[in-house]
């Protein structure tokens, strides 16, 4: 049987660098790739009619119902990572449609998140631009030695965000719905409310899941809670975060600056309040563009597909 293989969201042109795709023609497949994201879901549909294998990368493209009915041939679904919002899983199983993931890095979005609270604290990306046209030394910045971390969650990746905060001297706070006193004790930091959290925190970073459950979590009144002189991190998900309270507080200074890496829409559209609020340090969700995740990613999905054509799928993401 005849397979057409369909790479998504290439955006750096990279995939054939991290997995041998030519290993699939003696299976009868043959491999397209997209680095540009689709306008529209009908592009989506006409462009993907044909396609009997999808791999998506991360939640760049949303596979809702409403999709996969239109993509009659698609029998196999690949997301990187074990988890992706995007993709309702429940729709695909009534299609007939099996999905799987991939690895992914544990390292790669925590270094990032505290690259860019190490940006913002030291007003690197200005002071760069700044030192590029002939000027010197514009801002102060501050230590985070001595300064109060509040994570909100405190998963893998909040773990790690709360490892790096005791090594750099800070005092660490955590919320979650779920978290217990004992789970938080384990990491050596202390449960608190959500209120009490952003209250008290000098900087408060995200690292929740995206769910009906956690979707604007953080909104005016944390953002007011958080004051004049707080620094908002979001490496996790844009949604988590209410973006018009948010760039009201920057532009009202509600808080003192936000570090961002992942937003309501992406690729962020031009002209997005987000781009001119003052006191930002913005990445275009870079959490987990490494070379490392890559190998992972890709290798992983490829695994996944050569799994699917002998018949015993692995890693597969169930509703």
């Amino acid at each position: 049987m005849q397979h057409r293989l369909a790479i998504l969201d290439d955006y750096q042109g990279v995939a054939d660098a991290f997995a041998d795709w030519s290993s699939l023609a003696a299976d009868g497949v043959a491999v397209t790739t997209y680095r540009e994201p689709f306008s529209s879901p009908d592009a989506l549909e006409s462009a993907l009619a044909d396609a009997t294998i999808i791999i998506a990368m991360r939640e760049r493209t949303a596979f809702p119902r409403e999709v996969l009915e239109k993509l009659p041939a698609l029998r196999l679904l690949v997301t990187t990572g074990m988890a992706n919002a995007s993709i309702d899983v429940a729709a695909a199983a009534d299609l007939g449609i099996t999905v799987c993931g991939t690895p992914g890095s544990p390292t790669a979005a925590p270094e990032l998140t505290w690259a860019l609270l190490l940006a913002i604290a030291r007003n690197i990306p200005a002071e760069d631009s700044s030192l590029r046209v002939g000027s010197w030394q514009h801002t102060v910045g501050f230590e985070l030695a001595g300064k109060t971390l509040g994570v909100v969650g405190l998963g893998k990746i909040g773990r790690r965000i709360a490892s790096y905060g005791q090594a750099f001297g800070m005092d660490v706070l955590a919320w979650s719905q779920n978290l217990t006193d004992e789970a938080a004790a384990e990491e050596g930091v202390r449960k608190v409310s959500k209120e009490e959290l952003f209250r008290n925190s000098d900087v408060a970073t995200l690292h929740l899941r995206l769910s009906p459950r956690s979707e604007g979590i953080v909104g005016e009144p944390e953002l007011r809670l958080l004051g004049p002189d707080g620094i908002l991190v979001n490496t996790a998900r844009g949604p988590l975060v209410d973006q018009d309270a948010l760039v009201r507080a920057l532009a009202e200074g509600w808080i003192a600056g936000a570090a961002v890496d992942v937003f309501d829409h992406e690729p962020l559209p031009a002209g997005h309040p987000l781009l001119s609020a003052p006191n930002t340090v913005l990445s275009p969700h870079l959490g987990y563009v490494t070379r490392e995740s890559y190998r992972q990613f890709y290798g992983g999905a490829l695994e996944d597909v050569k799994a699917w054509l002998a018949g015993s799928p692995v890693r597969l993401i169930s509703a």
